[in-house]
């Protein structure tokens, strides 16, 4: 699998705080971003927006309109739910990247990023997703792999995809094997299933009983 580093950009230099608005305005003609990297004497400054490009005077210089810019970034060394989270957080399709000395040094594109979460285990490798809710407090990472291993099955990842105020919601993805043993399992230690499965027998039955019970009060 690639390093997050090997999607870094360079393909566009980025435009430069002595060029005019209209430099700006005829890059984003050309391509989807919703924002573009300046550099001043190579040092980066901040990003202008495809907004604020679109109404600026397109004689004036790029610089005169610094305290429109955006400021973020990230660093070479970061890892990829950092880059992502920035790119959420910015609500941008393109990020800036710095080395350590806070050198301009290309930039990431979204689709790269998406592409690169595409090719780890969780996305690419075979296995059952089950969405899980469970009271904050008695929440336990540990326990939840605990609790897949102990049924032979291997835990390909976790992330947490809901808060409340007393409870969380995340998801898991793991190998499929003894599928209803670990619902069941989980169950046992109360977690709540909120994804439904074909394989959770427990649910199965709840249904088979109250077809059976409406079938007994019609007749």
């Amino acid at each position: 699998m690639n390093s997050l580093i090997d999607f870094l950009n360079n393909d566009i230099k980025p435009l430069n705080s002595e060029g005019k608005i209209a430099d700006a305005q005829d890059l984003f003609l050309d391509y989807a971003y919703s924002h573009f990297p300046i550099t001043e004497n190579g040092i980066y400054i901040g990003c202008i927006t495809k907004e604020n490009a679109e109404i600026l005077d397109s004689d004036s210089k790029i610089e005169e309109n610094r305290y429109d810019f955006e400021r973020f970034y990230v660093r070479s060394e970061m890892i990829w739910l950092e880059v992502l989270e920035e790119f959420a957080k910015n609500e941008t399709n393109i990020v800036p990247v710095l080395n350590n000395q806070n050198k301009y040094i290309g930039y990431y594109e979204l689709e790269d990023v998406i592409r690169f979460f595409h090719e780890t285990p969780f996305l690419r490798d075979e296995g059952a997703l089950l969405v899980i809710r469970k009271e904050i407090n008695g929440f336990s990472m540990s326990q939840v792999a605990q609790i897949v291993e102990s049924n032979n099955a291997k835990l390909l990842g976790l992330f947490i995809s809901k808060t409340e105020a007393n409870h969380i919601e995340f998801t898991l993805k793991i190998s499929q094997s003894a599928l209803n043993d670990i619902i069941q399992t989980f169950r046992r230690y109360e977690y709540e299933i909120v994804s439904e499965h074909q394989e959770d027998s427990y649910l199965k039955n709840l249904k088979d009983r109250s077809d059976y019970l409406d079938k007994y009060l019609n007749i």
